[in-house]
């Protein structure tokens, strides 16, 4: 007797949480929506100001990196010492690295605008390929 009531409550239990878990999530309709009516976009009036706000300050782009990889069409020499380097079409010397990169001459970054970032790369990087 105490079986069969265990057996029928477990029987009950794993039914309820299978009708229960089967259940869609969602509801769907097939009614359809109406449109929204939309409000005037809300226009926030500032104060005015005394003085014109001053314009942005200017952002130096450097065209000329410090670091260049080989690409199709890109012209390698080699030096007397036997070391290669690239002139690039600004005039610029690069040395190439142990890694096959081209590092710009030392020469020329009073030159140049760079961030100092790129300087730091370029700086670890230059160093390792001697």
């Amino acid at each position: 007797m105490k079986r069969t009531f265990i057996y029928a409550t477990a029987v009950l239990v794993v039914m309820s949480f299978l009708f229960t878990s089967c259940k869609p999530s969602r509801v769907w309709t097939t009614k359809k929506k109406d449109k929204q009516e939309r409000s005037e976009p809300v226009v926030y009036n500032r104060p005015p100001a005394s003085q014109p706000a001053p314009p942005p300050a200017p952002r130096y782009y450097n065209a000329i990196p410090l670091i260049v990889s080989p690409t199709p069409g890109f012209i390698m020499k080699q030096d007397r010492d036997g070391r290669y380097f690239h002139r690039n079409p600004q005039g610029y010397l690069y040395w190439k690295g142990n890694d096959n990169r081209f590092y710009i001459d030392s020469y020329h970054l009073s030159q140049l605008r760079y961030s100092q970032w790129e300087y730091d790369e370029w700086k670890r990087l230059r160093r390792a390929s001697r």
